[in-house]
């Protein structure tokens, strides 16, 4: 079993506006990217799981020719309300970074 970071020479989430949460999962390789989008983990369901939002609002967007997986969703809180611990959603992938990912 793997991590992504085993695959990822990045793993970085972001503000996509104040509405939506974005995450980008840049590889190490052909190989790893392969591997990776081919493993199905990351899915709409584990991000709905994760971030309390319907499956049918998740974006995942495989980008070949970057060797990257993008993937965006409404933010579980609106940027800067009272409930939002993290303003600009640069922590928001932490969740994902022990998840173990077994093979297709």
């Amino acid at each position: 079993m793997s991590t992504l970071l085993d695959h990822c020479s990045l793993v970085r989430s972001k503000n996509a506006g104040p509405f939506t949460l974005t995450f980008d999962f840049m590889c190490h390789d052909e190989d790893a990217y392969d591997a990776l989008v081919a493993s199905g983990f990351l899915n709409e369901n584990l991000f709905a799981t994760l971030f309390g939002a319907d499956p049918r609002n998740v974006l995942v967007v495989n980008h070949p020719l970057a060797l990257a997986v993008k993937v965006s969703l409404p933010r579980p809180t609106t940027q800067g309300d009272l409930h939002d611990s993290d303003c600009y959603a640069g922590q928001q992938y932490a969740p994902l970074m022990d998840i173990e990912i077994t093979p297709a």
